[in-house]
Order: structure tokens, then C-alpha cells, then sequence
């Protein structure tokens, strides 16, 4: 009799079995899957499927028109001893977003002060700053661009008028990774409106506190101001200098696809595009593909590993 009492109690030992989930908690789970399953979907046939299917073709030697030819990692050893424009196209890259990036966030960040600001017609100026970043990844603004910094173009003629002679930009291997640089500043638009999402949060007190004890507008933009935003400019310099490795259009464009001249606007994306449809090697196109993957993932990481230096939050101790 004990014993069947014990065995009907369990126990002390043994955990009770953990109550089931109530039956509108599954259905409402069930009905969140269902929401999600588009996204979810789209995730793997669009994102997850060809990222995987591109890790595979980069160890391949692939024409995209006969099977693949598992060659293993002799993508990887050509691209790093025994191809040149590689070389040439990462430094390319590199100085463009080493010039890009930090000029298009200065430029975001000075009109950002000045339209916050209060003064009549305010939004019209935020749309027309704003409206650059909504065209200018479009062909039909590089064309334009091609055309303004060509061989007696317009930038060509005023520079002509004041005695400087520079034969178009675009045809000039010095000054053709200018033009792209000038078009990246162009589009200054999206991280202009972020900096001045920013710059409504900073406590105005700040600022009075700042000119109680006397300081100017240059020491309260870099006692104040800047310190506030850092967050800000932390998320616009992750997020610009991403896409400053994927810039692709305005190379094309300027270059009519070929990277030039002399190559000197042969960014990374441009010839990982030459290697995949022009010359048909996927899967060395593949291949640089997922270097640059990691070569961004690496540069993320460290600019956030650095953050921890110069990034303040709200009620933050330093």
C-alpha cells in the first residue's frame, strides 16, 4: 500500500513533468509562423540558398554553361599570388572608401546642423538634400555624371574659365576615382536625416549649461554635440562604408564597364563582375565574393571593437 502511494506521489528527487502548453498559446505560435513564413521563406530561396550555392562554386571552376569542376581552394591561391587587378582593384577600393565615407558623413553631418535649425521652408530644403540618395544609384544619374566631368563637359569648361586645364576628369587616370568619390558625397541624403534625427534628441540644457560656463559654438559642437551623436555616427560609418565596398553603378557607368582609365577606377565589385560575365569564371568570381564578405565582416568587427573608446550613451560613466 505504501509503496503504491509512493510510486503514485513520485519521488522527492524527480522533477514534476512540465505542464503542457495551453492550447491559444500553440495556435498563436502557429499563427506567427504563418505570418512569418513569407520572410522566411524569401530568406532562404533568396539569401541563405545562393549564399550557400556560391560558397560551393567558389571552390569550383565554373563557365555557367557546363558543370561545375571542383578544384578546391585554387580560386583562393590565384587571387592572392598570381592575379594582379585583384591586388590593384582592393587598393582601388580602398582609397575610395578611405575618401567616400569620410567626406560624405561631413558633408551629411554640416547640412544636418544647419536644417535643424528652425527657419521658414525647412522640410522642402530636407527633401531636396534628401532627394540625391533616392537617384543616385540609378544609371540615368551616372550618364549624367560621365557627362558633366567629361572631355569639355561642364566641370571641364568652369575649370577651363579660371585657368585650370584637366582634359576631363573621367579620362584622366588621376582624377577619375574623383569623379566616383564626388558622386558617392552626392548622395549625402540618407545619412543626412539620420544625423538630424540624432541631433533632436540632444538635450538642449546641454547646450545652455555649455554657454553658461562660457563656451563658444565650436566648443559646444565638440564637447556637446559631437559626444551625443556618437551613436549616430557609429551606425552612418557602419553603415556607409558598407556600401562604399559595394558601390558597383557609377564604376560601370563612368568607366563604360571597363575600370577606366589605366584601371584606376576599377573598384572590387567591378571586377568581380568582369571575372563572373565577362570572362565567364564564376566561380573565381564566387571567390572573391566571400573574400569580400570577410573583408567587411572584419572591418565591422573592428570599427565596433573600437567604439568602446569613443562612443557615449546616455547615463554612461566615463
Amino acid at each position: 500500500m505504501t509503496q503504491s502511494v509512493l510510486a503514485r506521489a513520485g519521488t522527492p528527487d524527480t522533477p514534476p513533468p512540465a505542464p503542457a502548453l495551453p492550447a491559444r498559446r500553440r495556435r498563436g505560435q502557429g499563427v506567427a509562423y504563418l505570418f512569418l513564413s513569407p520572410w522566411i521563406v524569401g530568406a532562404v530561396l533568396l539569401t541563405i540558398g545562393p549564399m550557400a550555392a556560391s560558397l560551393y562554386l567558389s571552390f569550383t571552376d565554373y563557365d555557367l554553361f557546363d558543370d561545375p569542376d571542383w578544384v578546391g581552394v585554387d580560386n583562393y591561391v590565384t587571387m592572392f599570388t598570381g592575379d594582379e587587378r585583384f591586388w590593384h582593384a582592393a587598393w582601388t577600393t580602398t582609397k575610395y572608401v578611405l575618401l567616400s565615407v569620410p567626406l560624405k558623413l561631413a558633408l551629411a553631418l554640416a547640412v544636418a546642423l544647419l536644417l535643424n535649425r528652425p527657419r521658414r521652408g525647412v522640410g522642402l530644403y530636407r527633401s531636396a538634400f534628401y532627394a540625391p540618395s533616392l537617384l543616385g544609384a540609378s544609371v540615368s544619374v551616372a550618364l549624367a555624371w560621365r557627362a558633366l566631368f567629361s572631355t569639355d563637359g561642364t566641370v571641364d569648361g568652369l575649370l577651363a574659365r579660371i585657368g585650370i586645364d584637366t582634359g576631363g576628369w573621367v579620362d584622366q587616370p588621376q582624377y577619375a576615382l574623383l569623379t566616383l568619390v564626388a558622386l558617392a558625397a552626392w548622395q549625402f541624403g540618407a545619412p543626412m536625416v539620420i544625423f538630424l534625427a540624432g541631433l533632436k534628441q540632444v538635450p538642449r540644457e546641454l547646450y545652455e549649461a555649455a554657454a553658461i560656463d562660457g563656451a563658444g559654438p565650436a566648443r559646444r559642437f565638440l564637447s556637446v554635440t559631437l559626444p551625443m551623436l556618437s551613436p549616430v555616427i557609429l551606425f552612418n560609418l557602419v553603415l556607409e562604408t558598407i556600401n562604399a565596398f559595394q558601390a558597383f553603378t557609377g564604376a560601370f557607368v563612368v568607366s563604360s564597364g571597363r575600370g577606366g582609365p589605366s584601371d584606376s577606377t576599377l573598384l572590387y565589385p567591378l571586377y568581380l563582375y568582369q571575372r563572373g560575365f565577362t570572362d565567364f569564371r564564376m566561380g573565381y568570381a564566387s571567390a572573391m565574393a566571400w573574400v569580400l564578405l570577410v573583408v567587411v565582416a572584419l572591418l565591422t568587427a573592428l570599427v565596433f571593437r573600437s567604439s568602446k573608446r569613443w562612443v557615449f550613451y546616455a547615463g554612461e560613466d566615463r
